[in-house]
Formats: C-alpha cells, structure tokens, sequence
C-alpha cells in the first residue's frame, strides 16, 4: 500500500528550502546546436513557465533552422527532471488542466493502434514502454486476445497495472537502464511507445534500447506529437503538446523515419490521422484558465492562499466549466476534419526490426 505523503505544510518547507537556492541549478548549459542534426541554426520557438502546476522557471524550446527538430534548451538535468516530475498528481483536483488534459480518454486511440499490428503480425509478447497504469494493453487485449503483455514505466504504477491485471510482467525503470535492457534483450515481438519519445532525454538511445528488446522481423510502434502541427504555431506556449517542463524533444516526422531506416529498421505504416487526440482547443482555455485563476493550495508555492483565495478558485471554476465544455465538444467536432489537415496534432510510425 502507498504510504501517505507527510503534512503539506512540511513539504512546503522541504521545497521553500530547496527553491532557495535557485531554479537555475536545475537545467544543463544551453545547447548552441541541434542535438539531432549538429546545425548552428537555431531559433526560438517559445519561452513559458510551468502552466500546468505553476513551479518556478522558465523553459525555453528552440528549433533546429534544418531539420525542425524542436528540443528543450537549456535542458532539465536529472535533478531538474526529479524536481518537476515530484508530487506530479498533486493538483489531480485543483487543476483545470491536469483534469483535462490528464483524464482525456484514449480508448479509440489505442484500439486503432492495436489494430495497426493486424495485417502484420500475430505477436506472442509485447512490451509497453511508458506504460503508466496500462491502459493501452488493456484495451489491445481486446485486439489481441492470446497476445502476452508486458509494462515498463519509471513509476511503480506498472506495479499497479500488473495487481489489476492489465500486464503480466511488470517492470520498473527506463529501457536504457542496462539492467533492463540486458534481461530483456531479443524477448518481445512488438514494443510500443506511445507519447513516451518525447519525454526521453535522449531519443535516439530509446530507439535503439527498443529494437534491442525486439526480436528479428518484430515491430516497433510509436506515437508522438507532431511539431508540425499547425496549433504549435497559432497556440505558441498555450498549445498543450509542447507540454513544458516534461516534453525535452518534438521529433519531426522525417526525422524518425530517417533514423529508424539508418537503424536498419523497414517502416511499414505511418498514420497522422488516427492519433490525432482532440484537445488542442479545450488544453489551451484550460492552461490560460489555470494561469488565471487564483492558485491552488499546493506545497511548492511560498505561502497558503488566503480563505477568499482558497474559496474563489472553485466557485471560478465552476463558473468556466460550460465554457471548457463548449471547447471540449467543438475539438471533438472538428477533429474529423482537422486529422486530415495541417491541424493534426500527432502522428503514428510502425516500423520492421530487419534480420
């Protein structure tokens, strides 16, 4: 059973003391060239704070003038990432944001992935990195129902998914660990990353740690953002995709394929339809909202709110909730459409492990 977490006020001081030294201890040197290509021609792409749980600093995601790779500079060091990522569901409740963007749903999505891997392959075992609570091998079980799944996540909530029975092996840490990628080496038939790359520090190292997991002639599926996406551009930091401090890397379509083909990998499908999830709309409201509104009462602001402070917040909420509903339903109802177009937010590469 998870242990409860101490008083917020002892966390509060446990953060005020590690923010008095500073934010700027958490991010590596900026980069003066791109970490995909080598190019010197970088632009900015956005500066924004933390807009979904409102922690200090400010992120910077540059892109690459040749090849469009977009990337985080500077970078959070692993310091840095542990900061972010620490008492991540505390504002499960409190934020319009993480409710939204946090509970969207997904079952659609992952069938339509399930059902990619139909025409080309029977898998015996497959591997979910990044599985979280195991939600996609839950649903791909329906598409495949004598398929053997496993999870990797980071988190021990993999620990949770194999108690409900949505995975059979549960498996805690990175797959570039090398304890991990030693065990699991040539054991899975396809392994899966769905919004995972973009989280990776090092995305060509995850790449590679899959195909060593696969099998000759398995597959590996992934989905990301697409950094193409015209909402990238028209949202600027609203849009919800660039998801800063989290999101280190937004691969570029060709790019991927370009690497997956340099690792000798065959690529079989890609689809920029499927994958697009409606939210592009009602992610950017709910971020700006969020923004707005006074803050929650979470451990790594200084003070507590005051009782207006605390009392308006809901009752604000409350108040917008039509109005994040209306852009719900309208993102739900061009989805159809925007999948076909420019507006398509993220896009899917199945690719063959040669021999």
């Amino acid at each position: 059973m998870p242990t409860a977490p101490p008083p917020i006020a002892e966390r509060r001081a446990a953060y005020a003391a590690e923010l008095a030294q500073g934010t700027a201890r958490f991010h590596e040197p900026r980069r003066a060239d791109c970490p995909w290509c080598g190019s010197k021609r970088l632009r900015t792409r956005l500066r924004t704070p933390d807009l979904r749980r409102h922690r200090p600093g400010t992120f910077v995601v540059d892109a690459c003038g040749d090849c469009a790779h977009a990337f985080q500079n500077p970078r959070l060091t692993p310091e840095g990432l542990a900061f972010y990522h620490r008492d991540l569901r505390e504002d499960a409740y409190e934020s319009l944001a993480g409710r939204l963007l946090g509970a969207r749903g997904g079952t659609g999505r992952h069938l339509a992935a399930a059902r990619a891997l139909l025409p080309l392959a029977e898998p015996e075992s497959w591997l979910d990195v990044g599985t979280g609570l195991g939600h996609f091998p839950a649903t791909a079980k329906k598409v495949h129902p004598y398929t053997s799944f496993d999870g990797l996540d980071p988190t021990r909530r993999v620990e949770r998914a194999r108690a409900a029975g949505r995975v059979e092996e549960a498996h805690v840490g990175r797959l570039t660990d090398p304890g991990i990628a030693t065990r699991l080496r040539a054991r899975y038939d396809v392994v899966s990353m769905f919004h995972h790359l973009e989280h990776a520090p090092e995305p060509r190292e995850e790449l590679r740690a899959a195909l060593a997991v696969l099998r000759p002639g398995g597959h590996l599926l992934v989905e990301v953002p697409d950094p193409d996406c015209a909402f990238g551009a028209l949202l600027g930091k609203w849009w919800p995709a660039h998801g800063q401090p989290f999101h280190l890397h937004l691969v570029p379509l060709p790019n991927l394929l370009g690497e997956l083909e340099a690792l000798g990998c065959v690529v079989v499908a890609t689809d920029r339809r499927a994958p697009h999830v409606p939210h592009d709309l009602s992610g950017a409201l709910a971020l700006a909202l969020g923004r707005a509104l006074p803050g929650p009462d979470v451990p790594w602001r200084p003070a507590p709110p005051t009782p207006f402070r605390r009392a308006a917040r809901p009752a604000l909420g409350r108040a917008f909730a039509p109005l994040l509903a209306s852009a719900a339903a309208l993102d739900r109802l061009l989805a159809p459409l925007l999948r076909r177009t420019r507006f398509s937010n993220a896009y899917r590469v199945v690719a063959r492990k040669e021999p």
